[in-house]
C-alpha cells in the first residue's frame, strides 16, 4: 500500500538481506503468483499486484511483485491507510509530528491537537432557513478520510436534473464529483491548523458555498489566485498530491475552472473577508442566452 499510495514500486520475494541473488537452486511453485495476486485483492482496495517469476544467473528462482501507482487512494479492506512515513515527515524518532497525529493519530490524540479540522455541511431552503445539516466535528477522521466521508454522506451531491436539447431532455449531475473533490481538498490543505475554526459547505439550491477559516496565503488575492502559487501547509500538500487527492502546485483551481465552463457552468466565484476565505459555485449550468429578432 506504500508504493501504491507513492509513485509505485518492487518488492523481490526469495533474495535474503544483503543478497544480491536467490539460493542457488531455488524453485517457487507457480500456484504462490497466483495465491499471491489472490491474497493481495482480499487484504486491499486499489491495490494492483503484478508477481513473475525470474530466475537469477545462479539458477535459483524468485519473485518480482511489482506494485502499480495507484489510481485511487489504497488502503486495506477494513479502512487503513499506509504511508512512507520518514519520507513524509510523520514521525521524529519513535514518536508523531503534529502532520502524522493529524494523518495518522487516534480520535484522542486529534482532539488533543486542537486544530484538527472540523465540518459542518448545512442545507438551506429557498427562504435561506435551515432544513438539514451533516457534522464531522468528533475527530475521528483524519482530512483523507474527510473527503470520502463528505462527498459520500451528503446526498445533494449525487442529485441530478434535467435539461433541454431540442426535442429531447438529458439528465445532469448538479455537482460535478471532481470539482467538489477538488474544493474540499483545497479547503483541508490550505486551511491554517494554527487556529481553530470550522469548514462550512452551505448548500442553497442554486449554489454551494465552501467557507474556509482563515485568510489566503500572503500573496494570494482572489484576483490573481489563478496565477500566484502557495501552499500554507506543504507537507500536507505533498500527502494529498502522492495519494492522488490533489492536483499538482498551482493546478487545483485551474482543474475547477476548466470543468466547470467545459460543462457550460458559471466559474467559481472567489471572496475573502477578515478571517474567512469563499468559492462559490453554481449548481445548474448557465442558461443560454435568449436571441431576439426585431423587426
Amino acid at each position: 500500500m506504500c508504493f501504491a499510495n507513492g509513485a509505485g514500486g518492487r518488492l523481490l520475494i526469495g533474495i535474503e538481506d544483503r543478497e544480491h541473488l536467490p539460493p542457488a537452486g531455488q524453485t517457487v511453485p507457480p500456484e504462490v503468483l497466483d495465491r499471491i495476486r489472490k491474497r493481495v485483492g482480499e487484504l486491499t482496495v486499489n491495490v494492483q499486484a503484478l508477481p513473475s517469476l525470474q530466475r537469477a544467473a545462479n539458477g535459483g528462482e524468485y519473485i518480482a511483485l511489482v506494485i502499480e501507482r495507484a489510481p485511487g487512494v489504497a488502503s486495506t479492506r477494513d479502512g487503513r491507510y499506509f504511508l512512507r512515513l520518514a519520507h513524509y515527515g510523520l514521525t521524529a524518532g519513535n514518536t508523531f509530528t503534529r502532520l502524522g497525529v493529524l494523518l495518522l493519530g487516534t480520535t484522542a490524540d486529534r482532539r488533543a491537537l486542537g486544530t484538527a479540522p472540523l465540518v459542518q455541511a448545512i442545507k438551506y431552503d429557498e427562504q435561506g432557513q435551515k432544513i438539514n445539516k451533516w457534522v464531522w466535528d468528533d475527530c475521528e477522521l483524519s482530512p483523507v478520510e474527510l473527503v470520502d466521508a463528505i462527498w459520500r454522506e451528503v446526498p445533494d451531491f449525487r442529485e441530478s436534473y434535467e435539461v433541454a436539447e431540442g426535442l429531447y431532455r438529458r439528465s445532469v449531475p448538479a455537482y460535478d464529483e471532481k470539482v467538489v473533490r477538488e474544493l474540499l481538498v483545497n479547503a483541508l490543505g490550505h486551511r491554517p491548523y494554527t487556529q481553530q475554526g470550522d469548514i462550512y459547505l452551505n448548500l442553497h439550491p442554486e449554489r454551494l458555498e465552501v467557507v474556509n477559516p482563515g485568510r489566503l496565503p500572503l500573496g494570494v488575492t482572489p484576483r490573481n489566485m489563478l496565477h500566484a502559487s502557495r501552499r500554507r501547509n506543504e507537507a500536507l500538500a505533498r500527502v494529498f498530491h502522492d495519494l492522488g487527492l490533489m492536483e499538482r502546485e498551482g493546478s487545483g483551481f485551474d482543474l475547477i475552472y476548466d470543468r466547470l465552463l467545459s460543462q457550460g457552468r458559471p466559474a467559481p466565484v472567489t471572496e475573502e473577508g477578515a478571517d474567512w476565505v469563499r468559492v462559490t459555485i453554481q449548481r445548474r449550468v448557465a442558461k443560454p442566452a435568449v436571441m431576439r429578432l426585431v423587426s
